[in-house]
């Protein structure tokens, strides 16, 4: 191996310890064996190819024109890794063909099973409803999805990222309208979707302008400069909404957003996730309206007792009836009600 005196124009190693190309002003050439010459302003030639590698290289080869009389150009060989990462064609990203995909999701409280060995399987771009009785598993089950409660077992990927193994890639493509909804309502409309923008990392004009976008499509316009705990029960869902969609993410998450919304509102919303579907993202929405599931939905899943009794695109989940007969015939039936003849009487 040459020693640094034998070869003072190639590349050294800097304080870092990579591999650093020979600056202008270094020396021309040796000499002799043993001798330094004396520093000279060089030209360097192709710049652009001189890369930095991460990991340990062989020292660059410096080669020299011989017989030239002109200024000597230093011409730096990129190292083989780098000329086959220059050569390879670069790889598309491509979507992921399942935007949530559920494996065998359970979660137990005490003795009580709730969710019990869901499976679900969710296309992107799918606008689809999740429907069941109450206490039936359903908030259970997105609470689950969205990684705000842990499952028992079970797996839950995000366009191909694990919830609970990759949380930080998983939740960038998610947008969640939670139960139980809690919000920093001492902060103005204004301010509460401005923060929720910033948490995602977008930039301040970015903020804006989407702000501005999501409050003239779910008319929040006249309310930003209110705190949000002056606002209705509707208008908390729909800044809530508009938090969830601010960072544009692939998948929307909604628990029950239409309640205590006046239907216009309602109407206004369906529009805006309809046409996000239509662009390609998912929504997964629970509610206790059958009609709004049924008018809105392209799929559905049924859930009761912990367990999905049907899922899949809404015709044959449907299989020629309403949604309405369909739920109450899965989740049980009509119960006649008995022992009750005392409602027929009144007190005066």
């Amino acid at each position: 191996m040459e020693s640094d005196r034998d070869a003072p124009s190639a590349a050294r190693k800097g304080p870092s310890g990579r591999s650093t190309a020979a600056r202008p002003g270094a020396a021309r050439g040796a000499r002799t064996a043993n001798t330094r010459a004396p520093e000279k302003k060089v030209k360097v030639a192709a710049v652009d190819e001189v890369e930095t590698i991460a990991e340990p290289e062989t020292p660059t080869k410096v080669e020299k024109a011989a017989g030239s009389t002109a200024s000597t150009d230093l011409v730096v060989k990129p190292s083989k890794a780098v000329k086959q990462a220059r050569k390879a064609p670069a790889q598309p990203v491509t979507a992921s063909v399942s935007a949530l995909s559920v494996r065998n999701l359970s979660k137990r409280f005490g003795g009580h099973l709730a969710v019990d060995s869901v499976d679900l399987e969710i296309p992107a771009g799918t606008f689809y409803g999740f429907v069941g009785p109450n206490g039936a598993g359903k908030t259970t089950t997105l609470a689950m999805i969205t990684g705000l409660l842990r499952p028992d077992s079970g797996v839950v990927r995000i366009h191909g990222a694990d919830v609970w193994r990759n949380p930080a890639v998983a939740k960038r493509s998610l947008g969640v309208l939670p139960d139980q909804l809690r919000l920093f309502d001492r902060l103005t409309g204004a301010e509460f979707l401005h923060h929720a923008g910033a948490l995602r990392g977008l930039d301040r004009e970015t903020i804006a302008r989407r702000i501005d976008d999501l409050v003239a499509g779910f008319g929040l316009r006249h309310s930003l400069d209110r705190f949000v705990s002056d606002y209705s029960a509707g208008m908390v869902k729909k800044i809530a909404i508009a938090a969830a969609m601010i960072h544009s993410p692939r998948l929307l998450v909604l628990d029950e957003p239409f309640e205590s919304v006046d239907p216009v509102s309602a109407a206004s919303v369906i529009a805006i996730l309809k046409k996000y579907a239509e662009a390609g993202g998912t929504v997964l929405l629970s509610s206790h309206s059958m009609g709004l599931i049924e008018r809105t939905c392209d799929a559905v899943a049924i859930i009761a007792d912990g367990r999905m009794l049907a899922a899949g695109p809404l015709a044959e989940v449907l299989d020629g009836e309403s949604l309405e007969t369909r739920f109450v015939e899965l989740a049980g039936g009509a119960t006649a009600v008995e022992g009750m003849e005392w409602l027929q009487s009144y007190a005066d």
